[in-house]
């Protein structure tokens, strides 16, 4: 597993739904890449952070944004 794949996998990882091959795969390429590392231990701390806090509305122009930019996202992967 690379680098890559760990951030493709990151959320089934984070989420406990990754079968036991790819999760041992995942957790041996954490323990020699530090950066990947990070990547999940601040994943994990910011979904924590989430959801023990309320939902925030976000303002109108902001949400646009937001739902273009992942239109825009899915389009290109689509590609």
């Amino acid at each position: 597993m690379n680098c890559e794949d760990v951030i493709h996998e990151l959320s089934d990882f984070i989420d406990g739904e990754l079968d036991a091959a790819s999760k041992h795969e995942l957790e041996s390429h954490l323990k020699e890449c530090g950066e990947c590392k990070l990547v999940v231990d601040q994943t994990k701390k910011t979904v924590r952070l989430f959801c023990d806090s309320e939902p925030v509305e976000l303002p109108g122009e902001v949400r646009n944004r937001l739902h273009e930019a992942i239109r825009r996202k899915f389009k290109e992967a689509a590609h």
